[in-house]
């Protein structure tokens, strides 16, 4: 059946349609995989229970170094090109070779799986590599019995590597080590696999799994106040009209610009993002408006190394700059002239900012961009990243579909990625991931690709890594110290419809430290204060995160291995707010969900009215007249009310975690224009100028609308989520306040009550706390079904 899979075309497997598959395809399964693989008893302290992964047992060789080697038909002056060869059965597999060198050192790793060794016999054979096709290219070898080997199990120390006299030569030696262990031992990362030593040249490096730290990254705050003593182009103008100048900030790619003034001042705020180390210069010049030229002033150089940083609300101290005059002489040189005009400003790192994840509800870290100013770790997340069923091959390689399939996941800071299997539908990684956790509001997300880079650099190509489908999983939506296994689809949208592309098994566990951290977490703000105290707008976030995103791809694609542009896009859903009408159905649907409930009950009122039920409408008419003649027990009845829905719904929560849904995204009901619509670039490709503009500034203006759907939405869906048990211990929490609520309002008149809440409505802005309120922080931590939207 497997090579069934891999005979299959790539094109006839893109050209399945979600239509043609059936529903519960797309549905997530409860998994019971075998774990605990390397898994130590008592040495978890070592930070090497593998437990949430099947055990894989492998053979490891570590080719170390040899000395005095032979040279070759005993000439002095023909020192051998030596490399290593290794023969497991059928298979052969070669180390690097070293040119001349009687003493070269390898020091490579192999790994072979043990479930695919079909010998009992591993042979090391010296070859030199500069021999002619009919010369014998052996220096000498030696073998070892596969049953006798030891077996390694960490936290053990490494085992040592041994000199071993080469057979049939006369003299030289290579030390090497083999021995069994599992995907627990340290060099596992590192090794060269069965499925990987096809691969040569700087593709090598792109199949090994990795962790890797994003940037953290700073906003840069300049507030232009005002410039003194500017020398501007005085022809242009007559003494009736002032000069028009402005100020243009740069840092890297990012520029800004502040309003046109007819007098140098300003007062306005430009705001930057960089990341660490300060590298780069904020650049900023004077314009001159000449009609409809522009004519630089001056401008000035300021290192952002230099610049003070910030933490709280502190204002920093104004500085005044001089400013330059850049001219470019005959011969092309740059000459600087230093002018007497001088620019005020006041210019602060901002570090109380989450910069990135703060734009997004797809948050993986919610802490400021100082460390100083975060909470203690509330617990730990394990990730298992098991195996994949039945991938979709994108590409054909000997006459049949393949994948070189790997995956990345996110969360806070740090990046993994697990190595690449080489053409495989059903790859196995088992590879576990462990992750500190500040925050239980946020999500983990995972997305498979598809290798395309293992011949290294693409030489002009252009080609990407292929999207095969992403997971994201909520952790305040699991419960504490429970292993979760699941089988996840992978759904990936295309021109011609939703897909399947296959399932990756995961295990996943949430351990919470401190249960009395975990629950003041509900209380405390999302963001850090200053997102409160010196909001955003509108315009700054779209525009610092879309200069965010591109920083943090930049960086990581710059580390070895690169996580590539592609991949770096995919993971932070970059473009996710653009226009689509898919997304706009989807978050209307989401609306009218939330709103069915008081559409039900006004039907169920009407009905009461028209004494459709007699004796339902009597017994509404007597808690009615209990209710008027007994006021006080309306709020005691509502919250008791909201205590038994909780209650009894508790046996139907949701006991799986969170996942892609297709109906829930509106992709199972699409036809070819609306795809068309989705997929076309933006500007849009359509033909005829009037056409384009008008598509293009509907797609912003819609842009806006499907956001505040899914906003209104997603408040709707939290309120639902207060008694559903989706998060666990909101849920408990708010159970909790409504029994006591139901107690403390049944014994208290509830004039008193309406006259403190009135009270503490309408209270004087001096009293008022510009912080969210507790129960405003408790609101905002509670999920939504925004994690299952593609």
């Amino acid at each position: 059946m497997a090579r069934h899979n891999q005979n299959q075309s790539p094109n006839q497997n893109q050209t399945q349609n979600s239509n043609n598959v059936a529903p519960d395809e797309f549905n997530l399964r409860e998994t019971r995989p075998s774990l605990g693989g390397g898994r130590v008893p008592g040495n978890e302290r070592f930070g090497i229970a593998f437990d949430l992964v099947e055990q894989m047992h492998y053979l490891y060789i570590r080719i170390v170094k040899a000395r005095d080697l032979p040279p070759k038909q005993g000439n002095p002056e023909n020192t051998p090109d030596a490399y290593v060869e290794i023969k497991l059965g059928n298979f052969i597999a070669c180390t690097n070779h070293f040119e001349k060198n009687p003493n070269p050192e390898w020091n490579q790793v192999f790994a072979f799986a043990k479930d695919r060794i079909q010998s009992l016999t591993i042979e090391l054979m010296v070859r030199n590599k500069d021999v002619g096709e009919d010369e014998d290219s052996s220096i000498g070898g030696l073998s070892f019995d596969i049953t006798e080997l030891p077996v390694r199990v960490p936290p053990d120390s490494a085992l040592a590597a041994q000199w071993y006299r080469l057979e049939n030569v006369s003299g030289g030696e290579l030390m090497v080590a083999v021995w069994m262990g599992t995907q627990a031992d340290e060099a596992f990362p590192d090794s060269w696999h069965f499925d990987s030593v096809s691969v040569d040249g700087d593709g090598v490096s792109s199949i090994r799994s990795k962790v890797y730290l994003s940037p953290r990254l700073w906003y840069v705050r300049v507030h232009v106040i005002e410039a003194h003593e500017l020398q501007p182009n005085s022809s242009y103008y007559n003494s009736n009209r002032q000069p028009e100048v402005y100020v243009k900030g740069a840092v890297m790619n990012m520029v800004l610009r502040t309003k046109v003034s007819g007098k140098p001042s300003w007062n306005e705020d430009l705001m930057f993002v960089v990341a660490e180390p300060f590298d780069e210069h904020l650049v900023l010049s004077v314009e001159e408006k000449l009609g409809n030229k522009e004519e630089t002033v001056g401008r000035c150089s300021i290192p952002l190394h230099n610049v003070e940083k910030r933490m709280d609300t502190r204002v920093v101290s104004s500085k005044w700059f001089n400013l330059e005059k850049h001219t470019r002489g005959e011969n092309g040189e740059v000459n600087v002239v230093e002018l007497n005009s001088k620019i005020h400003i006041r210019v602060c790192l901002d570090g109380g900012y989450h910069v990135l994840d703060e734009l997004t509800q797809y948050s993986s870290d919610l802490r400021a961009t100082h460390r100083l100013l975060g909470s203690s770790s509330i617990g730990v997340l394990e990730l298992g990243i098991l195996n994949a069923t039945g991938l979709t091959p994108g590409k054909a390689r000997n006459g049949h579909g393949a994948v070189d399939a790997y995956c990345v996941a996110k969360y806070g800071q740090k990046w993994i990625r697990t190595r690449t299997v080489i053409d495989s539908l059903n790859p196995k990684w088992n590879e576990q991931y462990t992750w500190e956790v500040f925050d239980p509001c946020t999500v983990i997300t995972i997305v498979v690709f598809d290798n395309n880079h293992l011949q290294g650099v693409d030489n002009g190509g252009g080609s990407k890594d292929l999207r095969i489908g992403k997971v994201r999983i909520r952790l305040s939506t699991l419960e504490a110290d429970r292993v979760y296994t699941h089988s996840y689809p992978l759904i990936a949208l295309h021109p011609s419809g939703v897909k399947k592309m296959g399932e990756i098994q995961l295990a996943v566990r949430f351990t919470c430290v401190s249960l009395m951290n975990f629950v003041q977490m509900y209380s405390q703000p999302l963001l850090p204060n200053m997102h409160y105290i010196h909001p955003l707008t509108m315009f700054q976030q779209d525009s610092l995160r879309h200069h965010a995103t591109q920083i943090m791809a930049m960086r990581l694609n710059r580390a070895e291995p690169p996580l590539r542009k592609e991949v770096v896009d995919y993971m932070l859903d970059v473009g996710s707010t653009m226009w689509s009408l898919r997304k706009s159905k989807a978050n209307y649907c989401r609306l009218i969900e939330v709103l069915s409930g008081l559409v039900w009950f006004c039907k169920w009122f009407y009905h009461i009215c028209v004494w459709t039920n007699p004796v339902l409408t009597v017994l509404v008419h007597v808690f009615f007249l209990i209710v008027v003649y007994n006021p006080q027990m309306i709020f005691s009845f509502m919250f008791l009310y909201m205590f038994i829905i909780g209650v009894s719904r508790y046996r139907s929560r949701a006991r799986h975690p969170p996942h892609m849904d297709i109906k829930l995204s509106y992709a199972d009901r699409l036809n070819g224009d609306e795809l068309d619509e989705e997929f076309d670039s933006f500007p849009s490709s359509k033909h005829g100028e009037a056409l384009k503009l008008r598509y293009d500034r509907l797609r912003s203006v819609g842009a806006r609308i499907q956001s505040l759907i899914g906003d209104v939405a997603t408040q709707g869906e939290r309120v639902q989520n207060l008694v559903t048990w989706r998060d666990p211990r909101a849920t408990g929490m708010f159970l909790v306040f409504c029994f006591v609520m139901a107690i403390v309002l049944y014994m208290v008149p509830v004039r008193g009550v309406v006259v403190a809440a009135g009270l503490f409505v309408m209270r004087h802005p001096s009293l008022r706390n510009r912080l969210p309120s507790v129960p405003m922080n408790f609101f905002r931590r509670l999920p939504a079904r925004t994690d299952g939207l593609l």
